[in-house]
């Protein structure tokens, strides 16, 4: 069998988490250093790697990191059971009103 691990370039470790956490119900797993945290909750782990914008993804890269909206090496869908409490979650955090 073969794992699938998902790693998300991001550029606020802690934003990042919180996000994750509030907005889709992932759980802290454990942090792998000052620069990684890795998520539980989803069909796999979900590995949040913090650079810092401007950085190449490797050597020789013909672009760098950029953090606008939706610039991610990564692309994923998560389904939920019930979108806009997800949405309020994800925008407020925590609850839906």
């Amino acid at each position: 069998m073969t794992d699938l691990l998902i790693n998300i370039d991001v550029d606020d470790l802690e934003r990042a988490v919180a996000f994750y956490t509030d907005g889709l119900g992932l759980r802290l797993s454990r942090r792998l250093g000052p620069d990684i945290a890795e998520l539980e909750g989803a069909a796999c782990p979900v590995y949040l790697t913090q650079h810092a914008p401007g950085t190449r993804p490797f050597a020789g890269a013909a672009s760098a990191r950029e953090f606008q909206r939706h610039w991610t090496p990564v692309h994923l869908d998560f389904v939920v059971s019930d979108l806009d409490a997800a949405i309020q979650r994800a925008e407020f955090g925590g609850s839906p009103a």
